[in-house]
């Protein structure tokens, strides 16, 4: 029996953002916040955000390839996120804040290094691309507070200041993929 359902792992930076964006589109299932990457064998927010682990914040999304594709999520993911910036999104700077695709599968892998010669060569960005290409290991999910954060502290400063505008612009570019 053929599964329709996949899951991948993203950092893009801050996962506020990334969780918000992916849970408003139609084919994902669930995106959870959290931690992947490092080399410690747990991870909390206070410890990740010191440094003290190599995690990043990651968003591990469950999604049905019948409803959105992996190409599709990735071309999102690069519009969400500078993935030129080597440890840092903006303001926020830490290897925390890496550019990373965390692939389940050799297809997702190929995937990714295919996205990432095109918009290379394409020269979407002045800039060389950083994005971390590895395979998935642990991912240890975020606090409960970190869940579906924007929706449940809109009028938080950072929120106000950096998810908002980047929320709107990617609602307006991916208006007709946006659950109702």
């Amino acid at each position: 029996m053929t599964t329709h359902i996949e899951t991948t792992t993203l950092a893009g930076g801050c996962f506020w953002c990334i969780e918000s964006a992916f849970n408003s589109l139609v084919g994902i299932i669930s995106a959870k916040s959290g931690y992947m990457g490092g080399e410690e064998k747990t991870a909390n927010y206070k410890d990740v955000c010191n440094g003290d682990t190599n995690h990043a914040e990651v968003v591990q999304l469950t999604f049905d390839n019948r409803e959105i594709s992996f190409r599709e999520i990735l071309e999102i993911f690069f519009s969400l996120h500078n993935p030129t910036q080597l440890n840092r999104q903006g303001n926020d700077i830490g290897t925390q804040y890496r550019s990373g695709v965390f692939y389940h599968s050799e297809e997702q892998r190929l995937a990714t290094e295919k996205i990432i010669e095109e918009i290379t060569n394409d020269k979407v960005w002045p800039d060389p691309i950083v994005t971390e290409v590895t395979a998935t290991s642990t991912f240890y999910c975020g606090e409960d507070y970190h869940q579906n954060y924007f929706e449940n502290n809109p009028e938080n400063q950072y929120c106000q200041a950096v998810v908002s505008p980047k929320l709107a612009k990617f609602k307006a570019t991916f208006a007709s993929k946006l659950k109702v």
